[in-house]
């Protein structure tokens, strides 16, 4: 069917939800608008679908909804034969509750066993149910950071990480098999809840991750003392119960919320973009320190797996770090104290991805950890916990993060979780509060001690019809023809994940890669330098990722901005 017969078609059969029936008739006479929700199905990857809300094959709603959810059913009851169950979490996004109850609508006219949280939860809450509740697979409901017009749909497998690639492909061949419209089976939510096939997960599931999550802490008998004051934002988000409910149970008490974006809001509108990553999302926040002046903001995403932080300067005035920078502190304090201790496991690891900070490596080499790196993506870090689990080591893991706000201490869950990160973090503060160190002087020693490292993520949107082939078109070019130099620095190495290949620019020579094969591109620069360039897995974008080092901050910063700018160019925007 071409796109005007696909939304013929939605006119005449999307019924159920008047929403969808109001924007078909709205866009009656735009052939542009129609091509754009019509000319592709939502695209389902190994984190499952991420769309705009709305009416068409290529948005988020009940019958992509239904459609996906059929797919994986077919997948969880041949891959599980006896006894299959899914769990299921959502976040405060628009429509997130509905989404949640089609998916298990569905799971239980498929005779799956359904475990769904009352109300809106975090992601990494999702995670720990799958292992808890001991279920096939899980799904969460929501679009993470993104902007209010979008949703998400991500599946996690049995082992409570995001789905495999292998899995994820047989999902997807699944999909394809059912049609839009009749292909999925289903019954309503109350016949679920009534015959005993969907049932809400209970309250000792909730307080026993908060227990895991506390187990992680270090120095928490410091806290109630440090006079460590908080102001917190939940971005309108999952994370205003969980993150207040554990830093009060390590004794936190000074916390002091964000009172616009306290409650569950989709439309998020006091922060257009809510991602703890960009300064805007943290307008209120910032505002709310000039009175209160405590001695940390803290900040977490819609569906808290991300984390940002600001901390107070000199002269008052707020600065925000970086996942980076919060990540390698995180690590240093937690292999210096559990060092001190006696607490550190024998042959201990930690796992970065592969764009995250090089001072993570000099960190774990001062302290005797085997660090991992592994392509981006939380799944990776959490499928490390697992391979370290089944040899019966789970404990010798004591800290993973990525560059983007990601960070997990303990192998309770397998994804990022800002929950844990949000506990450590004040942990942390309140620590160095007692020593007399500011977190701003405690970033500072960690540059005195291993240097100055800097990182900056550069995103260009590629959307609509030709975002997809613009993105194939800037890496096939990169590796055609691949730069010589980039900022005035030359390239001295050439990764290339696809191909699995590590070139020495100066003689030619080849070596393999050891890690799987992914749509990634590294170039080694000289004076420690690098950019990483990858299309994004959820977004119509491409994303470069910028390190430079030097003797001061300004100097390294000065080098980043020429190494951007030149890059920039390079991809012709």
């Amino acid at each position: 069917m071409n796109e005007k017969e696909l939304y013929a078609l939605w006119c005449e059969k999307a019924t159920e939800d008047p929403d969808l029936q109001n924007e078909l008739k709205a866009i009656e006479n735009d052939d542009e608008a129609i091509k754009d929700r019509f000319y592709r199905d939502l695209e389902f990857g190994t984190g499952g679908l991420r769309g705009v809300i709305g009416a068409g094959a290529y948005r988020m709603n009940i019958y992509t909804i239904r459609r996906a959810t059929q797919g994986l059913a077919d997948y969880v009851k041949e891959a599980f034969p006896t006894d299959p169950s899914v769990a299921i979490a959502y976040d405060s996004r628009i429509k997130s509750d509905v989404f949640a109850k089609t998916a298990a609508s569905v799971l239980a006219a498929n005779g799956i066993k359904v475990h769904i949280y009352s109300e809106l939860m975090p992601t990494p809450m999702l995670s720990y149910a799958v292992r808890a509740l001991d279920c096939s697979a899980g799904i969460v409901i929501t679009a993470s950071h993104n902007p209010a017009k979008y949703n998400g749909y991500k599946v996690y497998g049995s082992d409570g990480c995001q789905l495999t690639l292998d899995a994820a492909e047989i999902v997807l061949k699944n999909i394809n098999s059912v049609p839009m419209f009749g292909g999925a089976r289903f019954i309503s939510f109350e016949e679920g809840l009534s015959n005993g096939s969907i049932n809400y997960i209970g309250k000792d599931v909730i307080d026993s991750y908060l227990d895991n999550v506390a187990k992680q802490g270090i120095h928490t008998d410091l806290c109630a003392s440090s006079g460590l004051k908080v102001v917190y934002t939940p971005l309108n988000g999952t994370g205003n119960k969980p993150v207040r409910a554990i830093l009060n149970k390590i004794g936190i008490k000074d916390v002091t919320v964000v009172p616009e974006q306290e409650y569950p809001d989709g439309s998020f509108t006091t922060c257009p973009f809510p991602n703890p990553e960009i300064k805007e999302a943290l307008a209120c926040g910032l505002k709310l320190c000039e009175s209160v002046k405590p001695d940390l903001l803290l900040a977490t995403d819609p569906d808290c797996d991300r984390v940002g932080i600001a901390v107070p300067d000199e002269s008052g005035s707020y600065v925000l770090f970086t996942g980076n920078e919060v990540g390698a502190m995180l690590l240093e304090y937690i292999c210096a104290e559990r060092t001190k201790l006696g607490t550190m496991p024998a042959e201990p690891v930690a796992v970065k991805t592969i764009v995250t900070t090089d001072i993570a490596q000099k960190i774990a080499e001062e302290y005797g950890v085997k660090m991992i790196n592994v392509l981006t993506g939380f799944k990776f870090i959490g499928e490390q916990i697992g391979f370290l689990e089944a040899k019966g080591e789970e404990k010798r893991y004591i800290f993973g993060f990525e560059e983007s706000y990601g960070y997990l201490a303990g192998s309770y869950v397998r994804d990022k979780d800002a929950v844990v990160a949000s506990m450590l973090i004040c942990e942390m503060a309140a620590f160095y509060r007692t020593k007399g160190i500011s977190l701003l002087k405690a970033r500072e020693n960690m540059y005195a001690k291993y240097g100055v490292y800097k990182h900056s993520q550069q995103s260009f949107t590629c959307e609509g019809v030709t975002g997809m082939e613009r993105m194939k078109e800037i890496m096939s070019g990169l590796r055609s023809n691949t730069p010589k130099a980039i900022g005035g620095l030359n390239v001295t190495r050439f990764d290339d994940y696809l191909a699995g290949t590590s070139e020495n620019t100066a003689d030619g020579n080849k070596t393999m890669l050891t890690l799987p094969k992914s749509d990634v591109l590294t170039f080694t620069l000289t004076d420690g330098a690098s950019v990483v360039i990858r299309p994004s897995g959820t977004e119509p974008k491409i994303k470069a990722y910028y390190t430079t080092t030097g003797k001061t901050e300004e100097e390294a910063v000065a080098l980043q901005a020429k190494i951007a700018d030149d890059f920039k160019k390079i991809l012709g925007f």
